[in-house]
């Protein structure tokens, strides 16, 4: 069985994933507003300590999640040729994975 993000479970998707990355925004300005890093290293020290890894890679799936639910709903509200919509569909779900894929390739490549 296929669950489709529809109705209140889209809203609430959307609504908890906006929460998170402004929560998210909010600790990254404080942190560089009290406790800037002064160098490459303590910059990269700290983005790959193991919280702030997690913490990001939970707001990157947060924003794609987010992108995914906002655009698919202007997409089926106002496409409305069925083969265009999905195909326009279709592209976005490739974007948002590519993004994924870099983003993945890019936290990794940092813990080397």
């Amino acid at each position: 069985m296929i669950r489709t993000v529809t109705g209140l479970r889209a809203w609430l998707m959307q609504r908890v994933s906006a929460v998170y990355m402004l929560l998210f925004i909010v600790f990254f300005l404080c942190h560089f507003l009290f406790d800037p890093p002064h160098s490459y290293l303590a910059w990269r020290g700290w983005i790959m300590s193991l919280d702030v890894s997690i913490a990001t890679v939970i707001f990157f799936a947060a924003l794609l999640l987010h992108a995914w639910v906002g655009i698919r709903d202007v997409l089926m509200d106002y496409v409305h040729p069925l083969a265009l919509r999905v195909f326009a569909l279709t592209l976005l779900g490739i974007g948002l994975v590519a993004i994924a894929a870099w983003v993945i390739r890019v936290l990794l490549m940092g813990h080397r």
